[in-house]
């Protein structure tokens, strides 16, 4: 490395800052209206749920005993 690159760091080109709302309207984002709009299918069943709940619950009291 010469002298004149260590006086210099190489820093990445930089971006053009940008509001909340204009990332937001960049992403074509809308606000959530209502809790059924964070709603997802994850489990397929009541039972799958269940099952899911089980384990996070067994796996959050192993290393308490």
């Amino acid at each position: 490395m010469g002298a004149a690159e260590s006086r210099h760091p190489v820093q990445p080109p930089t971006r053009p800052r940008l509001s909340v709302e204009e990332l937001l309207a960049a992403k074509n984002t809308q606000p959530i209206a209502s809790p059924d709009d964070l709603k997802a299918d994850t489990f397929e069943s009541e039972e799958e749920l269940d099952e899911f709940l089980a384990f996070i619950h067994a796996e959050r009291r192993r290393d308490v005993a």
